[in-house]
């Protein structure tokens, strides 16, 4: 019987070059030889065969004798994934999770100038909501949940120009319709990096929301639970946070 030749050691090349990789991105400055050795476990003539490797491949750069740093080849690979990331993609297998655990609609919303765009959701009949937003739907930015949490990172200036502009017109009597009343909600947010709608959209239906991120750690999207105002819990915060942070993590936010 012929023998089937081992995989080993290329399996331990791979996880000597993950090895490596890890230390060179540990720190922006170039690293010796002797320290990445040290901290490797690796012999340094082992480590020198690998990262010489793979400075050919321009994934290390040797700005000098002896020293190494990740190489440019990296970020042009990394510029390629980000490029082909779509947050509705992404969150989507995430939103379905999270809607089969709550049975209430889960919602991905993005900031378009003074509103929100609803530009994907997860939902069924059994949600028991009186209207569901449709993709492609519009409100405005300080009568959402997602749209309180683009505020609360805004410049405190934008805020108040954004409340001239719009004048903060309300939808329903709960809408917050003062700079003041606002600007302390908007406080709680970027305390508790959650926003709230307390039937200030529309009555009988109540969100959370929780933010998304992108590899620059900037908020880029909403992540929301809808229900109606007398179902929503929040004992489903832990598990909306986490899934907010599982699509930041996928589009690159590193935590």
């Amino acid at each position: 019987m012929k023998k089937t030749p081992s995989t080993t050691p290329t399996i331990q090349v791979i996880e000597r070059m993950f090895a490596l990789f890890d230390v060179l991105s540990s720190r922006e400055e170039a690293i010796s030889l002797k320290e990445i050795s040290e901290k490797t476990g690796l012999h340094p003539s082992t480590a020198h065969r690998i990262l010489n490797d793979l400075a050919m491949g321009r994934m290390v750069d040797r700005p000098e004798s002896g020293s190494y740093r990740l190489g440019l080849r990296l970020l042009e690979l990394g510029n390629l994934v980000k490029g082909r990331l779509n947050v509705r993609d992404v969150a989507l297998p995430a939103m379905r999770e999270l809607h089969k655990l709550t049975a209430q609609t889960i919602n991905l919303s993005v900031r378009q100038g003074d509103e929100i765009v609803y530009v994907e959701r997860a939902y069924s009949e059994r949600s028991g909501m009186q209207v569901v937003r449709a993709i492609g739907g519009r409100a405005p930015l300080h009568l959402t949940s997602v749209g309180k949490l683009f505020l609360a990172f805004d410049d405190p200036l934008r805020v108040r120009q954004y409340a001239t502009r719009t004048g903060l017109a309300g939808q329903t009597k709960n809408s917050i319709t003062q700079l003041p009343i606002l600007e302390r909600e908007l406080a709680q947010c970027r305390q508790y990096r959650v926003a709230r709608d307390n039937e200030e959209l529309e009555l009988g239906v109540r969100c959370i929301a929780a933010g998304i991120y992108d590899d620059q750690s900037k908020l880029v999207a909403g992540l929301s639970i809808s229900a109606p105002a007398d179902r929503l819990s929040d004992d489903w915060l832990p598990r909306l946070e986490a899934t907010a942070r599982e699509i930041s993590v996928a589009l690159g936010q590193r935590v």
